[in-house]
């Protein structure tokens, strides 16, 4: 007997290969079952201590530690290591050993799903925040909203362009979304690539705003309300679109199909989300709360 036996089983399109008795199930139509079990991996332990040795390292960089800022830097660079290699497994799973069955997706979908409740639920904090100082303001702001002395942006100046640019990338990402189940790939190719290069560009105007701001992340609520609303949702645009640019790398493998692209609609999901979340930004702190900027 060689040492690699293949084994065909009958009906469930399954082929077995054995390498010094150690066997491996390769299955060319899915599992025979409607569940996929996780065989055992490194990446969950990895993750942990790539975690770990990023938030020391950030404590100490913050702490102004000498020479922490190379912990921060190397765990950091441990971070997207595992995340490159945990999501590689992932999309070998989904393409290569058939694993994401309807069952699966289905709990997929929730995940995703309870990932997006969890984040709104993040920037409801930032929301209530500033609208605690903003409804109710205190002595230190003089009693008004803006604060006294706070130069606000022209909320029909460059956060408008801001929000046309977030719009228009809402209705590429459904243009893909469309073009994919029914099956036109190029298009779909098209689509996405215009959503990622909008993706950069709303990025690229909020780092031309922000260097242009007239007050400093320090310089009272306003400030701080304002930079860790706005800049976190920046946050999640970057991470939105590595998440298209992704999915764009995917499409033009043929990764997806109109019966099977449920990585694509996660991208969609959140990239729904990032645009719900930036229209409140604009139409409560942009807007209601610019004060006369916008007779500027």
């Amino acid at each position: 007997m060689s040492d690699t036996t293949v084994h065909h089983g009958a009906g469930t399109g399954m082929a077995t290969a054995a390498h010094d008795d150690h066997h491996t199930p390769v299955y060319e139509e899915g599992p025979p079952h409607p569940y996929h079990l996780v065989k055992p991996s490194p990446w969950p332990i990895l993750g942990s201590l790539a975690g770990g040795v990023m938030a020391v390292g950030a404590v100490r960089f913050m702490h102004s530690e000498t020479g922490s800022w190379w912990l921060m830097a190397l765990g950091f660079a441990m971070v997207l290591g595992v995340m490159f290699g945990w999501w590689r497994k992932i999309i070998i799973e989904s393409i290569v050993e058939k694993a994401h069955t309807t069952v699966v997706k289905i709990g997929l979908r929730y995940g995703m799903m309870l990932f997006i409740s969890s984040e709104v639920m993040f920037f409801v904090a930032f929301f209530w925040a500033y609208f605690s100082a903003a409804l109710f303001p205190k002595e230190a702001t003089g009693f008004v909203w803006p604060p006294e002395g706070v130069h606000t942006f022209d909320p029909f100046h460059l956060p408008f362009m801001m929000t046309l640019v977030l719009l228009l990338s809402g209705c590429t990402v459904t243009w893909a979304h469309h073009a994919l189940r029914e099956g036109h790939k190029d298009e779909a190719f098209r689509a996405l690539g215009l959503t990622v290069l909008l993706g950069v560009s709303f990025t690229c105007l909020q780092v031309y705003e922000y260097s242009h701001a007239a007050f400093g992340f320090r310089d009272g609520i306003y400030p701080s309300t304002f930079f860790m609303a706005t800049g976190f949702h920046g946050f999640h645009v970057v991470i939105g679109t590595i998440f298209l640019a992704v999915c764009w790398w995917r499409t033009g493998r043929g990764h997806f199909t109109k019966e099977s692209h449920f990585g694509f609609e996660a991208a969609a999901w959140y990239w729904h989300f990032v645009d719900v979340v930036w229209l409140f930004l604009f139409s409560s702190i942009y807007w209601w709360g610019s004060g006369t900027a916008a007779g500027h």
